[in-house]
C-alpha cells in the first residue's frame, strides 16, 4: 500500500494501520504530531485496572441513540508462545509486564487504547489439566455445509483498538520491541520475548470509512456504490443496542475465569457486485433485515432512522410465512431465531469491523458470549438450511446475505479476566 501525502487524512491513517511498522507510525505522527494532539495517559496502579478485559462499552463513544460506536482503527495480532510445552513463570511475567506498559501508556478509551488478549483451545492443550467443565471452548470448525475456512489455532489473539491510528501502531511497535517509548512511557519489556506474532490483520469501522476505501477494492463494484453514510461495506448500520447482548450477560459469573468471556472471530470475504448491481434498495433491505422491513418501509438510507433497535424481533416468528410470500428471507431475522434466550435477552455481543487487507473487501467478526456453542447455534440459524424446503430459498440464494459473504477463517478463544490475562493455566486458582 502507498502512504502518499496526497491521501485524505482519514484514509491516510487507515492505510497506515494496514501497512504497519515504524515507517507507518512515523508517517502518522507527521500528520498529527503528539504535541498538538496529545493522547491521554493510562493508570499508575494495577488496582485501577478493570476486572474484565472485554468491558469496553463504557470506555468508547456512543451515538445519539445510545448505540456503541467501536474505535475506528483495529488490529488483530495472532500469537504463539515461544516454547513447546507449558509456559514458565518468567514467560508470564514477561507478558504481564508488556501489557502493563500499555495500561500505563494509554487511557482505556477510544481516545487512548482498548484491548484484550485471549487464548485458544490449542493453547490450553499445552497443559495436563483440563479447563473447568463450565468453560465451553471447543476447537474451531466449519459452521456451514458450504464453507471451508482456515481454522485459527494459534495460541492467543491480541486485539488492539483506538480512534487514533497512531496509538494502534505505536502500541504494536512497543509490544514487538520496535519502539523504546509508548506515549512517553518507557518500554522495558517486549511481548515478543515470550510470544511470536504469527499473523497480523487490520480493520476499521465508522461512518464514511468504507466509502473512502471502496475505489478499486476487490469485491466492490467499480461504480463505488457504498454510501458515504455507511459504517460498513454492505451499506447499512449494525450493532444496534437493542439487538446486542449486554457485557454483563456475556460475562462468565463463576469459576476461576469469572469476569471473562469467550470470543469467536471469523474473517469473512465480501463479494458485493450482485448485492449492489442485481439487487435494488428494497431487495437489499429484505435480505439484510427481513421482507417485513421493506414492506413497512422501516429502513431509510443506511438505517440510522431505526435508532437503537432494528425491530427484527417482530419478524422472527413468521419467517417461514415471509419466505413463502416474498421468496426470500432476511439475515437478521434468521439469526435472531437462535439469538434470544427464554426471557428474550440477546445472547451474543458482536463487535465486527471492516478490512481491506490484501486489497479485498472483508469483515472481521468478533462475537462475545458465555459459551462458544451459543455462537455456533446462532450461526446455524443464520445458515437457514431449514428454510430451503421452500423452492425459492436455496442454500445461498434468497437466503439472507449468504450469497455475498464467504468465511475465510475461524477461531475460538477464552478472554480471561484481567487477573489471569498473562498465559493462564487451565485451573489458575
Amino acid at each position: 500500500m502507498d502512504l502518499s501525502d496526497d491521501l485524505p487524512r482519514r484514509e491516510f491513517m487507515k492505510t497506515a494501520v494496514a501497512v504497519g511498522g515504524a515507517s507507518a507510525l512515523s508517517a502518522c505522527l507527521g500528520w498529527a504530531p503528539r504535541a498538538n494532539d496529545p493522547v491521554p495517559s493510562g493508570v499508575s496502579k494495577r488496582s485501577a485496572l478493570p476486572d474484565s478485559q472485554h468491558t469496553w462499552n463504557d470506555r468508547v463513544r456512543h451515538d445519539e441513540h445510545g448505540n456503541v460506536e467501536l474505535p475506528r482503527h483495529q488490529t488483530l495480532l495472532y500469537l504463539n508462545v515461544n516454547r513447546d510445552g507449558t509456559p514458565t513463570a518468567a514467560d508470564r511475567e514477561t507478558v504481564e509486564d508488556a501489557l502493563w506498559t500499555l495500561d500505563r501508556a494509554y487511557e482505556r478509551s477510544n481516545d487512548g487504547l482498548v484491548y484484550s488478549i485471549a487464548y485458544s483451545p490449542s493453547y490450553f492443550e499445552r497443559f495436563d489439566a483440563d479447563l473447568p467443565e463450565s468453560i465451553d471452548l471447543p476447537q474451531p470448525k466449519r459452521l456451514s455445509p458450504f464453507e471451508e475456512p482456515t481454522l485459527d489455532t494459534q495460541d492467543a489473539l491480541l486485539h488492539l483498538a483506538s480512534d487514533r491510528a497512531d496509538v494502534v501502531l505505536e502500541a504494536e511497535e512497543a509490544l514487538t520491541g520496535e519502539r523504546s517509548k509508548a506515549n512517553g512511557v518507557a518500554v522495558e519489556t517486549k511481548l515478543t520475548d515470550a510470544m511470536t506474532v504469527d499473523d497480523r490483520r487490520t480493520g476499521f469501522v465508522g461512518t464514511g470509512m468504507p466509502a473512502e476505501r471502496q475505489d478499486g477494492l476487490n469485491g466492490v463494484p467499480d461504480s463505488n456504490p457504498v454510501p458515504e453514510e455507511s459504517p460498513l461495506f454492505m451499506g447499512f448500520k449494525a450493532g444496534f443496542a437493542g439487538n446486542q447482548a449486554t457485557e454483563e450477560y456475556v460475562t462468565l459469573d463463576s469459576g476461576p475465569f469469572a469476569g471473562g468471556t469467550t470470543k469467536h472471530v471469523a474473517n469473512i470475504r465480501q463479494r458485493l457486485d450482485d448485492w449492489y448491481v442485481e439487487q435494488d434498495f428494497e431487495e437489499r433491505v429484505m435480505e439484510m433485515f427481513s421482507p417485513g422491513h421493506a414492506e413497512q418501509n422501516l429502513v431509510d438510507g443506511v438505517g440510522a432512522n431505526l435508532g437503537a433497535d432494528s425491530n427484527v424481533d417482530q419478524f422472527v416468528d413468521d419467517v417461514r410465512e415471509q419466505a413463502s410470500e416474498y421468496g426470500r428471507v432476511g439475515h437478521a431475522q434468521k439469526a435472531a431465531r437462535a439469538n434470544r434466550d427464554a426471557e428474550g435477552n440477546v445472547r451474543t455481543l458482536r463487535r465486527h469491523f471492516e478490512s481491506t487487507d490484501d486489497d479485498v473487501a472483508s469483515l472481521h467478526f468478533p462475537s462475545l458470549q458465555r459459551r462458544i456453542s451459543t455462537f455456533e447455534e446462532v450461526r446455524q440459524a443464520m445458515n437457514g438450511v431449514d428454510l430451503t424446503d421452500n423452492p425459492a430459498i436455496r442454500q445461498r440464494v434468497n437466503n439472507g446475505i449468504l450469497e455475498y459473504i464467504f468465511t475465510e477463517r475461524r477461531g475460538n478463544f477464552l478472554v480471561p479476566p484481567v487477573r489471569h490475562r498473562a498465559l493462564p493455566t487451565p485451573r489458575p486458582e
